[in-house]
């Protein structure tokens, strides 16, 4: 199986992405990259970036976080991803009951951010915005990302 290498727009995204959650992260919660998240037997995903309870965060030897501790989980799409990261993962991490998912998707050489909520009832996600310059929100917490940032790296 051949796996492309990840392009920079990726790399340099998650950094930015990294660095604006951090700026105003409360203190009952922590950020981890790259990091399993355990929704069920054998389903064990791994977002590019999650938002977790700070409970959860037993130490430098943990290996998945638990899906009732992610706060946010977050893809940020390649070309070997897109379907998953588009369809697959949110139903799964929709079914696991975490509460908010962001897709990152490059739009020429723009990052744009879609973000959604779960709605409980019927656990399927609600698009909540459309971000491409700037994302900044409140909910689950004051979010103030220049996406732009990324021309800068």
């Amino acid at each position: 199986m051949f796996v492309s290498p990840q392009a920079s727009f990726h790399t340099l995204l998650l950094y930015v992405l990294e660095n604006g959650l951090r700026r105003n992260l409360p203190e009952d919660l922590r950020l981890r990259r790259e990091m399993s998240v355990a929704l069920g037997p054998r389903q064990c995903p791994q977002p590019d970036v999650v938002v977790i309870r700070a409970t959860a965060d037993l130490g430098p030897m943990v290996t998945a976080y638990q899906a009732a501790d992610v706060v946010i989980a977050i893809e940020v799409v390649t070309p070997d991803s897109e379907i998953r990261d588009r369809e697959r993962k949110p139903q799964l991490y929709a079914k696991a009951g975490i509460r908010h998912f962001w897709r990152v998707e490059q739009d020429a050489d723009r990052a744009t951010v879609y973000v959604y909520e779960l709605d409980p009832a019927t656990l399927v996600y609600v698009p909540m915005g459309i971000y491409h310059d700037k994302l900044q929100l409140t909910v689950p917490f004051e979010i103030d990302i220049d996406l732009t940032e990324i021309e800068r790296l």
